[in-house]
Formats: C-alpha cells, structure tokens, sequence
C-alpha cells in the first residue's frame, strides 16, 4: 500500500511512468530529482502518510525503497 501509493505520488511530481518505478528507484538519479524537488515531494509525502521527516533523516533516504522503510517504520 504505501509502495504503491509513493509511487503515484513520485510519477505525479516527476512525471514518469508508474510502471518504471521500483523500490530501488534512485530518486536523485534515476528521477533527476534537485533539492527543491525533493522538499516538493516530501511535503507531498508527508501530507499524504501524516508523518513527519526531519532534516537529518533526508541524508538517509536515497531510494524509493528507502522512503517505505522510513515511512512505515515511523506512522
């Protein structure tokens, strides 16, 4: 579920084919996302999950797969 959502939500802001994401999706790399692009969908993300990523954990979080692991370890 939260896969699947992440995934209309990232083909939505970069607009890409839902069926070309996966969870090792690199999202600075393989979606050619800059810094503001990322802030964008974590807003996104973080008003459709209700959770909250802090500054520090961004570092962290490099793949799709990444972000379901964050997301659903932290709702």
């Amino acid at each position: 579920m939260v896969f699947e959502k992440l995934k209309e939500i990232l083909a939505e802001q970069f607009d890409t084919d839902v069926a070309t994401l996966s969870e090792a999706t690199d999202i600075a790399d393989d979606l050619g996302a800059d810094s503001l692009d990322v802030v964008e969908v974590l807003m996104s993300i973080e008003d459709e999950f209700k959770v909250e990523i802090p500054d520090e954990e961004i570092d962290n979080i490099k793949t799709i797969g990444d972000l379901v692991t964050y997301i659903e370890n932290n709702r």
